[in-house]
């Protein structure tokens, strides 16, 4: 197994190794995704045992077309309004199986509910529409890792030889896909991830409340609501607008302070999109300078701020 290019040629190769019941890594829009047949149990197992995953963390099924996702599960009128609206794209919805389901019961952690999103990324779209088949995928990492936008950071966390990865270039979106799951029919913001709540709620026409969910044994009825997550090796000081010796900074914005230690800068425009979209990358590289602690700048509570907080945050943890 190794690294290939996302010509149509690898595409469909990487399509029947789906369908073989192998994994495969491959780009989308948000971050790189570790895809299994999420029919086969045998697979999805390898998936969590790979990237030593709890078994109780449900994994986002990924779909090429709308009807794929309705024949999986039971969409209420909100959901169909949102899939219209962020569909292909970023965003996840946490839906009822619909019965009898043909997903393997560890996708959704023995939930009734399975997490369905249709991505954008054209190779994602491509190899979606090859296999034919729901693919699993959660970010292609460690557990508890900084997420990959890059084929070079899913070799970093996993070697080039341990499963077929579809090199497809940066991630252009840079963090995950939001999960909006409904309780009843209410929409519940179970994640904050690429699509921003504003522009949920101009869609609803309504706003909507930020809860994180359990199962009755108190485990996440969502992906990407463990505590700890995103983390680097280094610890994360969050909020800082000086440097400590010894210290990385990550900064953003335009007034970064001295420091004699390494720096990146998210945005120097102060742009979320673009802070969004280099997080990840930067807190690996901040990594590798071997410091033992990451100052963090404040980034503002608002828009994809909210995400890029809700990232940092669990990465502290």
């Amino acid at each position: 197994m190794t690294v290939f290019v996302a010509t149509e040629e690898n595409i469909s190769r990487a399509a029947a190794s789906l369908r073989n019941g192998e994994l495969v890594a491959f780009p989308t829009e948000t971050v790189y995704g570790l895809g299994a047949d999420a029919r086969n149990g045998r697979s999805v197992a390898r998936i969590f045992e790979i990237k030593e995953r709890p078994r109780f963390n449900p994994l986002i099924v990924h779909v090429a077309r709308f009807e794929d996702a309705a024949a999986l599960g039971e969409f209420n009128r909100q959901a169909e309004h949102l899939a219209q609206a962020f569909w292909p794209g970023s965003l996840s919805l946490v839906l009822p199986k619909r019965m009898p389901s043909p997903l393997a019961e560890l996708v959704s952690a023995g939930l009734s509910t399975v997490a369905l999103r249709i991505p954008s990324h054209n190779v994602a779209q491509a190899l979606l529409r090859a296999a034919g088949i729901p693919v699993a995928a959660p970010s292609a990492n460690r557990s508890g890792h900084v997420s990959p936008t890059t084929a070079a950071h899913v070799i970093a966390d996993f070697g080039p030889d341990a499963f077929d990865i579809l090199d497809g270039g940066s991630c252009e979106r840079g963090l995950e896909s939001t999960v909006i799951g409904f309780d009843g029919t209410t929409p519940l913001l179970l994640r904050p991830g690429a699509v921003t709540r504003e522009e949920i709620e101009e869609v609803l026409g309504s706003k909507i409340s930020c809860e994180t969910h359990t199962d009755v044994a108190g485990n996440p009825a969502s992906p990407g609501q463990l505590a700890s997550h995103y983390a680097p090796r280094a610890q994360l000081r969050l909020n800082a607008r000086a440097v400590e010796p010894g210290e990385a900074m990550l900064a953003f914005g335009e007034n970064v302070p001295e420091s004699d230690g390494a720096i990146i800068n998210l945005s120097p425009d102060g742009d979320l999109r673009e802070a969004a979209a280099n997080l990840f990358a930067a807190l690996r590289t901040l990594d590798q300078t071997g410091a033992k602690t990451i100052a963090v700048a404040p980034v503002p509570e608002k828009g994809l701020g909210i995400a890029i907080n809700d990232r940092l945050r669990r990465a502290a943890a």
